[in-house]
């Protein structure tokens, strides 16, 4: 949808970056100790924002007085977030570190989670659901150029844990939410609100890493021509001549707009064909808490491959067989779906691992993350605000659902052409290199 970072670490092996590595001290066990916590704290907090939400939304349309479209829209915000603010992740990175930015973020979703239930209207709640959502975007950005850069030969394992902290984040807010919201009198806004509790946490974790910046790491991700050696000096890596990248923003794009359509809506699919607002938001946590397991076998797996094409098939099925049973028996197949539909949805963990994967070297991590992501949420946008729409004027989830099942094809197709044995640099470079004899 991504990341997504980097104090004094070991930079990735590329060649021309032996020497360097070479004259820099390895961190201290406990710095890298910390960085494993940073991470593992800040995926936990990058998506209860958004399943809190979809498990209260019935709350919050009725208390905000917000129609279906409205929803849609409200919906719709995090990947316009992911699009707008996930682009300045390695700017802001180069000029303040990548610690400092993440934990900047952390604390953003602390004050978005905090502000947004008690700001009394809908225009209210969209913009502190805003600020929270800027602190998500910057870190997904910053993520896996975090893990490409302290631990380029555990990218595998690393982006496993991460994606497994960032599914059990998911999935207990949106199995917690509705017991929490209960057990503190029914009331929806300290429902939402509590999850702050979690991003300070984070944030705290990542305090004694901000002042920890890797200059070598900054220099180079300043300087085009760190990002090619065969480039000439002042020319750079031109992400977007790269067709690998556009398959990998495109399949991100699709793998995001099923995730957070699931995130939005799903639960309240299952309480309109007449599950209980508890029983729905246990499911949708069923098929958030799939990327727990799979989140950490998925991208070691694709790791070991040379291509990620038969991956994405498989996945790809799994979500039409779950959004079919959606359509023809929501209730009565309700786990089978849930299970089915979490599986699918592990596709997210798989397009980080092919960020890590289709690049060789930090540099190249940290422009392909930025450019698949922020391009891959903007084509998510219409999404989830589509699906409210749909709902709205069809009344009910038939055709929804099966404009979800529609959308799940391009994303086999794309997924299979991103996930070829290839980088980014072989292409963009080529092309950079070819320019000026043009």
């Amino acid at each position: 949808m991504a990341s997504e970072e980097t104090p004094t670490m070991a930079p990735p092996s590329a060649a021309p970056e032996t020497p360097v590595q070479a004259e820099k001290p390895a961190p201290r066990a406990w710095v890298v100790r910390l960085v494993v916590v940073g991470i593992v704290l800040a995926a936990v907090n990058l998506r209860p924002a958004i399943t809190s939400l979809g498990a209260l939304l019935e709350e919050v349309r009725d208390g905000l007085g917000m129609s279906g479209s409205v929803a849609g829209l409200l919906t719709s915000v995090p990947p316009l977030c992911f699009a707008i603010f996930g682009v300045m992740a390695p700017r802001l990175a180069r000029r303040f570190g990548p610690s400092a930015v993440v934990c900047a973020g952390m604390f953003a979703i602390a004050a978005g989670l905090v502000i947004r239930p008690f700001t009394g209207g809908t225009a209210g709640f969209l913009v502190a659901s805003a600020l929270g959502l800027m602190g998500i975007a910057v870190s997904n950005v910053l993520m896996p150029v975090i893990v490409k850069r302290w631990f380029p030969d555990k990218v595998g394992t690393m982006t496993g844990l991460y994606s497994m902290a960032l599914a059990l984040g998911t999935s207990t807010a949106a199995a917690a939410t509705v017991p929490v919201t209960s057990a503190l009198g029914g009331n929806w806004k300290a429902g939402l609100a509590v999850w702050a509790v979690l991003a300070v946490a984070a944030a705290l974790a990542w305090l004694p890493l901000v002042g920890k910046k890797d200059t070598s790491t900054l220099a180079a991700a300043a300087s085009p021509a760190a990002e090619s050696a065969a480039a000439s000096e002042g020319s750079g890596l031109r992400i977007a001549r790269s067709r690998t990248a556009w398959a990998l923003a495109v399949f991100f794009g699709l793998q995001a707009t099923a995730a957070y359509i699931t995130m939005g809506w799903m639960a309240q699919i299952f309480r309109d064909s007449g599950v209980s607002a508890s029983t729905a938001g246990v499911l949708l946590a069923v098929t958030m808490a799939m990327g727990i397991p799979l989140g950490f076998v998925i991208p070691r797996m694709a790791a070991r491959l040379p291509s990620q094409g038969p991956m994405v098939i498989a996945l790809g099925l799994c979500g039409l067989a779950g959004y079919a049973g959606l359509y023809f028996a929501p209730a009565s197949g309700a786990w089978a779906w849930a299970v089915l539909l979490g599986i699918s949805n592990c596709a997210f963990p798989l397009a980080l691992t092919m960020v890590g994967m289709r690049a060789r070297t930090g540099v190249g991590v940290a422009k392909l993350s930025a450019f698949a992501q922020s391009t891959g949420y903007l084509i998510s946008i219409p999404g989830p605000l589509l699906v409210g729409v749909l709902n709205q004027h069809s009344g009910g989830w038939g055709v929804p659902i099966a404009f979800m099942a529609a959308l799940m094809v391009p994303q086999i197709v794309v997924g299979v052409f991103a996930g070829r044995n290839r980088t980014v640099e072989d292409e963009a470079g080529d092309t950079t290199k070819a320019a000026p004899a043009s």
